[in-house]
């Protein structure tokens, strides 16, 4: 069993026990977040599609942790105006692991 998902503007693949790095959210480790916004739900023979959401279906998961990507470098420079400017950025996550699927 499967089911799609949105949340915070992004759509995700939820199976059982599967681990999802979604964007930070301020949430504390072991918190469950119950998650509605389900676009489609499927359990091998049955598929439910939402229009835009499937009612009734929601997603289940933990918070687990709160984690840093690597560093992205953004390097800007344009030639013959003595400019160059190096930034850096690290990205937040948090993962979820799914619980359960209501649908």
């Amino acid at each position: 069993m499967y089911a799609l998902f949105e949340y915070k503007g992004k759509q995700y693949k939820a199976e059982k026990d599967a681990l999802i790095q979604v964007d930070l959210t301020d949430a504390e480790e072991g918190a469950k977040i119950e998650i509605d916004t389900v676009l489609l739900v499927s359990d091998g023979d049955n598929v439910k599609v939402g229009t835009p959401y499937v009612a009734n279906a929601k997603v289940e998961v933990v918070v687990e942790n709160n984690i840093r990507d690597k560093k992205v470098l953004v390097f800007k420079y344009k030639s013959k105006k003595d400019y160059h400017r190096l930034i850096g950025h690290r990205q937040q996550y948090t993962n979820v692991r799914v619980k359960n699927i209501v649908g």
